[in-house]
């Protein structure tokens, strides 16, 4: 129960957060619906995180079960159909063994 409450809050934080304006999405044409999709550095961030899958030989399947997430979500991530929540991101980095780090841009 207390992982539906958490992406529940997740994803209202989310909608908040794109409603300001914070979070950049592009429109997705040709959908029954209006559909909106990561920006290019997001889609960059799950590239690798794919890539990284697949070269340890991890299925989405098993990906899924290592972070408590349905293969559907991870499959939606993966197609960037879907924007993943920063905790299904992390969790996704960390089960595959590596970690998430912010570091300073150097100014020019």
């Amino acid at each position: 129960m207390s992982n539906f409450f958490d992406e529940t809050m997740q994803g209202l934080l989310e909608t908040v957060d794109i409603n300001k304006g914070n979070v950049s999405l592009t429109e997705k044409k040709d959908m029954p619906a209006p559909t909106f999709i990561a920006s290019d550095a997001e889609k960059a961030l799950i590239d690798e995180v794919v890539s990284i899958r697949k070269e340890q030989n991890i299925s989405q399947s098993k990906l899924a079960e290592l972070t408590g997430n349905k293969q559907q979500a991870i499959s939606r991530t993966e197609k960037k159909e879907h924007s993943p929540s920063l905790k299904l991101f992390c969790n996704m980095v960390n089960a595959l063994g590596y970690e998430l780090k912010i570091e300073r841009k150097q100014l020019v």
